[in-house]
């Protein structure tokens, strides 16, 4: 069974991203310490609320270094891919550095939050999306959004007034805006597409 690691910084929606993975067979764990991540064949980042906020508890709980050397599959989730930019101008936040870029607020947005259903365009072929069909449509919450200076870096957009980044990859690191766990069926699928990647990639080593 897959064993993937679900970081507990103080903002992250920690009951349903581990109801989502052990949904699609993962023995998922919540851990609150750095050294809960060895062993782990893959790392979820959730967060929820401010990037500040998020990014200092990281920084207190001594994640920061540990996320940014992980060898194994990483998964931003909303906040989470947020956390994988260099900073946000959300309250001046840190960020991992992970995917070189800025989180930003939405542009030319009718509304903020943005709150509810939206569809992805694909920019380019990522394994975090097999099986997602044009059409599929994903829950979003939030009113920042990354800005990634590498275009290649970016998986797939979608439109909240002007287009944004919602899901964005470097290396074995990726993220998605969204939240999977709240996505019925089609985000069980970007769910259980991560932790397949995480066993190959545990089979490889």
């Amino acid at each position: 069974m897959t064993r993937i690691a679900v970081v507990d910084h103080g903002a992250g929606n920690l009951v349903s991203i581990t109801q989502g993975l052990e949904a699609i067979g993962a023995a998922a764990t919540v851990v609150a310490d750095p050294a809960g991540l060895a062993g782990a064949d893959g790392i979820v980042l959730p967060g929820v609320g401010s990037a500040a906020v998020a990014f200092a508890n990281l920084q207190a709980a001594g994640f920061v270094e540990p996320l940014r050397r992980a060898t194994v599959p990483l998964l931003g989730v909303c906040v989470g891919l947020q956390l994988l930019f260099d900073g946000s101008d959300e309250d001046d936040a840190g960020g991992l550095g992970i995917i070189p870029g800025r989180v930003t607020m939405l542009r030319d947005a009718t509304r903020l939050p943005l709150i509810g259903w939206n569809d992805l365009v694909v920019r380019r072929p990522d394994p975090l999306l097999r099986g997602i069909a044009p059409g599929d449509t994903f829950y979003f919450v939030h009113s920042y959004a990354g800005v990634a200076d590498d275009p290649s870096m970016v998986v797939a957009t979608s439109e909240h007034g002007a287009p944004f980044v919602a899901v964005a990859r470097s290396g074995s690191a990726a993220g998605v805006q969204f939240h999977p766990e709240r996505s019925g069926p089609v985000g069980l699928r970007v769910l259980a597409n991560f932790a397949a990647q995480c066993a190959e990639a545990a089979d490889a080593a």
